[in-house]
């Protein structure tokens, strides 16, 4: 993949390259599996393996599994496919952060034996009373600061033994109660934890905190480059701490590695990325399930049509930058639109079906039109369309009543039917509660390829279906599923599910399709004319998701 865009990362390694002669640049990816990617997290997968691949260097995945309460396997797999589908692969460099559960408990006792960590016992409301954790102004406390070393052993073995309740003991490490960056105030590097571990089941009931555990999987697994969102940064103190005071074998053979580097995550407008937000989403009933095609997450993205290139393009053209920024959706847009155009095969698809009756054609007659399987590459071909007596053409493509400049079919005027006849609307019949039930049309049977022979000017061309050739379907069509364009720009008080889009899906059940598509399977793109790009459902029978529009107004730079 090519980047477009710049890349801050690039400029930093290469200058760690130049004063590390022989250093091979080594990244991982390290997910929590407790939800689906989603496209934020797409950024930093990105970036992670393809850092690696620039340098000629290796990437890890790691599952960050560290926090036992909601993570699962389900996650596990699902990440793995969805980087697969990506396009990257770790060879035999997958672990999971739990690998290293008895590591991490032997580094920390070597920090209280260094008399750099102690039990505390502090509950979690003494930790947030103003008493015991300070302000800008004044250091925070503690009282078992100076407890003896031998005695924080013995407490922190048999926390390990499961002798005490949650929140009755921590382990923190002894750094700086006066530190400006509250991050290095005596953080909690370990904490009781009575929750069943996805992999570990009971064995462990004392788990570490992210900030301790991270750079000791990262120094164990030999990464130089720890890259991660910019939340981070004001970790990065106690990253380093970690990393220059636990003695990891090997770690020092380039000191001051691993090294951490932030960047900038992915926010996109009418989009969140919240795994809260996204878990209510689906706990609730909002969305069908975390692949839900109107979902950010990547299985959503991949159901609703999107391909793991047209992702990585535009993952390629946001860039790597120090500072957040909000990239417009229809970037993103773009970027598929821009894909299947090329590459997409062109079919018909009626939406809202109404009847149309060619009242001097053939009632037991099939014709068969050649219609290209896509205009701009005539070496794919085409397909044979069947032209019958009744035929199904859009309900937005007739008005009783026409607006002013309505080109399409309307009473007593002339229009295209694409690839096919010029037809002239006659009689509407009308059902009792006065909706059409079918239109009658009379054709210009010589105009089979669409041109008149007087030279007549047709402006409107519309597409339709064989009656009795057409496959039923249902189109789903989609909008944000938030109406909140930023989302920092969330109101105070209120919640991100106070912003669901209530439009989100428009279904239509009865939609009726040419009759090629009833080969089509699961995942099949298509451009439906005239109506935009659509997949196959890999849920549901006869569905298609819309993935994006045929045109928006979104200017590429």
């Amino acid at each position: 993949m090519e980047q477009t865009g710049s890349n801050f990362i690039y400029d930093f390694i290469e200058e760690d390259l130049l004063q590390n002669p022989g250093m091979k640049v080594h990244t991982r990816f390290p997910p929590e599996p407790n939800g689906y990617l989603h496209i934020g997290h797409c950024k930093a997968l990105v970036i992670d393996f393809e850092t690696a691949r620039k340098y000629g260097g290796l990437c890890n995945l790691r599952m960050d599994d560290t926090n036992p309460a909601k993570e699962d396997t389900e996650y596990v797999d699902a990440i793995k496919e969805d980087i697969h589908w990506l396009g990257f692969d770790w060879g035999d460099r997958f672990f999971y952060g739990s690998d290293y559960f008895e590591k991490d408990y032997e580094f920390a006792v070597q920090l209280i034996k260094k008399g750099l960590a102690y039990v505390c016992e502090l509950s979690a409301e003494e930790f947030r009373d103003p008493k015991y954790c300070g302000d800008l102004t004044h250091p925070a406390v503690s009282p078992w600061r100076d407890r003896p070393i031998e005695e924080s052993l013995d407490l922190f073995e048999r926390m390990k033994n499961g002798e005490f309740p949650e929140g009755k003991y921590t382990l923190r490490a002894k750094i700086d109660l006066a530190s400006g960056n509250f991050c290095m105030r005596d953080p909690v590097i370990y904490r009781i934890k009575y929750v069943e571990h996805h992999r570990q089941g009971t064995k462990w009931c004392i788990f570490p905190m992210y900030d301790f555990a991270h750079p000791i999987q990262d120094a164990l697994e030999g990464i130089t480059h720890s890259l991660c969102s910019l939340e981070y940064e004001i970790h990065r103190p106690l990253y380093n701490w970690v990393r220059d005071h636990v003695e990891i074998p090997g770690s020092q053979n380039h000191p001051g590695f691993p090294r951490q580097i932030e960047f900038s995550r992915l926010n996109i407008t009418y989009t969140v990325l919240s795994k809260r937000f996204l878990r209510t989403l689906v706990t609730e009933g909002c969305v069908d399930g975390w692949d839900d095609p109107r979902m950010p997450t990547l299985c959503g993205l991949r159901r609703r049509g999107y391909t793991g290139s047209s992702i990585l393009d535009f993952i390629s053209r946001t860039g790597v930058a120090k500072s957040d920024s909000l990239v417009d959706i229809r970037q993103l847009e773009a970027c598929i639109r821009n894909e299947l155009n090329e590459t997409a095969p062109r079919r018909i698809a009626v939406t809202k079906p109404i009847k149309v009756i060619v009242d001097n054609y053939p009632a037991d007659q099939t014709e068969y039109f050649d219609l290209p399987n896509h205009p701009q590459h005539p070496e794919i071909g085409t397909r044979a369309v069947p032209f019958t007596r009744e035929l199904y053409i859009d309900a937005d493509d007739f008005a009783e009543v026409p607006p002013p400049k309505f080109f399409r079919l309307k009473p007593d005027a002339e229009v295209r039917l694409m690839g096919a006849y010029i037809v002239r609307c006659g009689e509407i019949i009308k059902n009792e509660d006065g909706t059409i039930r079918e239109i009658h049309v009379t054709a210009d049977l010589e105009t089979g390829n669409g041109n008149p022979t007087d030279g007549r000017k047709i402006k409107g061309t519309i597409h339709w279906v064989s009656a009795p050739h057409a496959v039923d379907a249902s189109l789903r069509y989609f909008e944000n599923l938030t109406t909140l364009e930023n989302p920092a720009n969330r109101e105070e008080g209120k919640d991100y599910t106070d912003y669901i889009n209530p439009d989100s899906v428009r279904i239509y059940e009865h939609a009726k399709l040419e009759p090629a598509l009833a080969e089509a399977k699961p995942g099949d793109r298509y451009q439906f004319v005239r109506c935009g790009y659509f997949c196959m459902d890999s849920k549901y029978e006869n569905t298609f998701n819309r993935t994006v529009s045929l045109k928006d107004s979104f200017k590429e730079g």
